[in-house]
C-alpha cells in the first residue's frame, strides 16, 4: 500500500527511502473481531490497553529511518511520500504486514524432544501455552501440548492479522549529532549514554560503562559504522574507551612527637618570671619519737 501525496504539499516536505526521521505511531491489529494493540509510542494510550512497558522504554517520538527493518515490508513501504508534520491513517492486509498463516508451520513434537532443549534444562524453565521455544534454529510459540506432544508454531506472532495504525513523521533528524545518536538508537539503543563529537570530518563515540562489555554492543558495532558513513560521510570515525586504574589509598603517615617549647629571654626592664622548682618533691622527715623518762631514784632508806 502506498501513500497518497495530498494536493498542494512541496516534493521537500514528503518523506522519502532512506530518511532519518522522529515518529509517532499507534499500531493495532484485529483477529477475530477483537483488536490488539501491538505498538505505540503514547504512554496513555499504552495504560489503556494495559500494553507492557519493555524496560527502559521511553515514550514520546522516537528516531526511524523510513524504508528501515523496524516494521513490516509493506507498513514501511506505506511510510514513504507522507507529509511531514500531518498525521495519517494506514490499513494492511495480513501479507502487507506480518504474512498469511501458513499451516505447514505448524509442527507436532513430543515431550521427550521438548525436555531435551537447553531453555528447558534451566532451574526455573516452564512450559505452558504461549511459550517461546528454540527449535533448529526456529523460533516457535506452544500451541497446545498433552502429556506426550507438544505443538508449536513456527509462524509470525501476528502472522494472518489485518493491521492499523496512526503515523506522524514529526520532523526530519538534520544535525549530525543527532543523526548519529539515532543510528545508535535504532541499531544498539542506548543512545543517551554515549557522548558523541563531530568536528570538522572526524566523528567521536565515547562508549559507556555498561557496553564496554556488552556483546549487544560487539555484535552492533559494524552496523553503526556502516551506518555513520552513509549518513555523515566522516573521514575519520574514532571509538573511544577508557579504562580507569583506580588510585590506592595512601597509608596515614604518623605524627612526629612535639619539639620542647624554647626559653625566650625576657623583654628588657621586664622582670624574668621565678624558676619553676623542678625538683623531685621529697618526703617530710619523720617527728621524733617520745622519749621515755626514766623514774627517780629512790633515796635510800635511812638505818638508825
Amino acid at each position: 500500500m502506498t501513500a497518497e501525496t495530498p494536493p498542494g504539499t512541496a516534493a521537500a516536505d514528503l518523506t522519502q527511502a532512506g530518511d532519518l526521521v522522529r515518529i509517532e505511531y499507534d499500531l493495532w491489529s484485529e483477529i477475530g473481531g477483537k483488536t490488539e494493540l501491538l505498538d505505540t509510542t503514547h504512554e496513555e494510550v499504552a495504560q489503556n490497553a494495559h500494553l507492557p512497558a519493555a524496560e527502559g522504554r521511553t515514550w514520546g517520538p522516537r528516531p526511524h529511518q523510513i524504508g528501515g527493518d523496524y516494521f513490516p515490508t509493506g507498513v514501511e513501504n506505506a511510510l514513504a511520500g507522507i507529509p511531514v508534520g500531518e498525521e495519517v491513517a494506514r490499513e494492511f492486509a495480513p501479507a502487507e504486514a506480518f504474512g498469511e498463516r501458513d499451516p505447514k508451520l505448524i509442527e507436532l513434537f513430543s515431550m521427550h524432544e521438548i525436555e531435551r532443549l537447553p531453555e528447558m534444562r534451566r532451574e526455573n524453565a516452564h512450559l505452558d501455552v504461549g511459550t517461546v521455544l528454540t527449535i533448529e534454529g526456529r523460533r516457535g510459540r506452544v500451541m497446545s501440548m498433552t502429556a506426550a506432544r507438544v505443538r508449536v508454531d513456527f509462524n509470525p506472532p501476528f502472522a494472518g492479522r489485518r493491521i492499523k495504525g496512526t503515523f506522524k513523521v514529526v520532523e526530519r533528524i538534520a544535525d549530525s549529532v543527532a543523526k548519529a545518536r539515532a543510528i545508535l538508537e535504532l541499531q544498539y539503543g542506548r543512545s543517551s549514554e554515549f557522548h558523541i563529537e563531530h568536528r570538522e570530518k572526524t566523528l567521536t563515540l565515547r562508549i559507556p560503562e555498561r557496553s564496554k562489555f556488552d556483546i549487544a554492543w560487539m555484535a552492533a558495532k559494524p552496523r553503526v559504522i556502516d551506518r555513520l558513513r552513509t549518513y555523515l560521510h566522516p573521514e575519520t570515525i574514532r571509538i573511544v574507551e577508557e579504562y580507569v586504574t583506580p588510585s590506592s589509598e595512601k597509608k596515614a603517615e604518623p605524627t612526629p612527637p612535639k619539639a620542647p617549647a624554647k626559653e625566650t629571654a625576657p623583654a628588657p626592664g621586664v622582670p624574668a618570671p621565678p624558676a619553676a622548682d623542678t625538683a623531685a618533691p621529697t618526703e617530710p622527715a619523720p617527728a621524733p619519737k617520745p622519749t621515755r623518762r626514766s623514774a627517780p631514784a629512790k633515796a635510800p632508806a635511812k638505818t638508825e
